[in-house]
């Protein structure tokens, strides 16, 4: 990128257009993430610098090529980085500031309000006009009795009237009896199991555990909990619920480090606490042993997976039952 701006800054024509093909035959694409580099990751070396790369690919295919829908695509990885990442320099929050702004379309230039339908209707419509907004945020908040609520609200349409991208968040909250709850379907899964645990002449047997097998008091039980995320996180906070039935093995909170990962693992009453740093793209496998205190019919709940950077991008495992002699 650098090279094609220098080259073509000097007058030099063929080799600038050269390298920008190379780079657009390279690139990945999807519509979430807009266009962006596969090998584009972070590193300790000067070039390896995601934000400030990015940023200065947008300015050389935005002076070089003049390829405005590709620096439009390019600045939704900008922005879907900083949903679940943070800009480690001032450097690189002053490269990403100057490509988003000075680059492509002016994302200041319009301010126009999306626009909401709920069953077809919009909220002046169902007598929410007039309620105001915070300062600063926007934000606003009604709600509607439980009698007037029709199955057609189940639809909701949210337009953007501007050109420059937007995004939300849509929640669905009710009730439910945690072993009754589904996994949620979002970039990141989670897959949790638990296991009985014995001892043989070979080594650790690990069982699957379903809802047919019956534990006994004094068991051992390993939790496997499986991560599949599609993009890099900072800052994130698993949540692994525990029935009344089991006590964990390791009550002492430490940071460790496994299979690449480095966590701060924290032990409470009801749910152990995983605390990550950094989470880039990939599987990850988290276990811990549990023993089996009390005998009873227990409901296991569920694992929770949450951004603290950005909270609305959340997870969750589906909820499963255990039965004790």
């Amino acid at each position: 990128g650098q090279t094609a701006l220098v080259l073509s800054r000097n007058g030099n024509k063929d080799e600038p257009s050269k390298i920008i093909t190379l780079l657009k035959q390279t690139a990945q694409k999807s519509d979430e993430f807009g266009m962006y580099w596969k090998n584009n990751v972070a590193g300790w070396w000067w070039y390896q610098s995601p934000i400030e790369t990015q940023a200065l690919l947008i300015e050389a295919f935005d002076e070089v090529a003049n390829d405005s829908q590709a620096v439009e695509e390019m600045k939704i990885w900008l922005l879907k980085n900083k949903q679940t990442n943070d800009w480690k320099t001032t450097k690189a929050s002053t490269a990403a500031c100057y490509a988003l702004l000075m680059k492509g379309y002016d994302l200041l230039a319009e301010s126009a309000e999306p626009s909401i339908t709920i069953g077809g209707k919009t909220p002046a419509e169902l007598g929410f006009g007039n309620i105001g907004k915070e300062a600063g945020t926007g934000y606003q908040k009604f709600s509607i009795i439980g009698e007037a609520i029709k199955p057609e609200m189940g639809k909701v349409v949210v337009k953007n009237n501007n050109k420059s991208i937007a995004w939300g968040a849509l929640y669905w909250q009710y009730f439910e009896q945690l072993d009754k709850i589904t996994s949620a379907n979002t970039g990141v899964k989670i897959k949790k199991q638990l296991y009985l645990q014995k001892s043989s002449t070979k080594g650790d047997v690990l069982t699957p555990i379903t809802t047919s097998n019956v534990l006994t008091v004094g068991d051992l039980v390993k939790v496997r909990m499986e991560i599949y995320s599609d993009r890099d996180m900072e800052y994130v906070h698993l949540k692994d619920m525990r029935s009344s039935g089991f006590e964990p093995v390791n009550v002492i909170s430490s940071y460790k480090y496994q299979d690449g990962l480095g966590y701060y693992e924290s032990t409470k009453d009801a749910s152990t606490n995983f605390f990550i740093s950094y989470l880039r793209k990939g599987i990850y496998v988290f276990e811990y042993t549990l023993r089996v205190t009390h005998a009873g019919n227990f409901s296991n709940g569920i694992t929770s997976l949450q951004s603290m950077y950005a909270p609305e991008f959340a997870t969750h495992s589906e909820g499963n039952r255990v039965t004790v002699k």
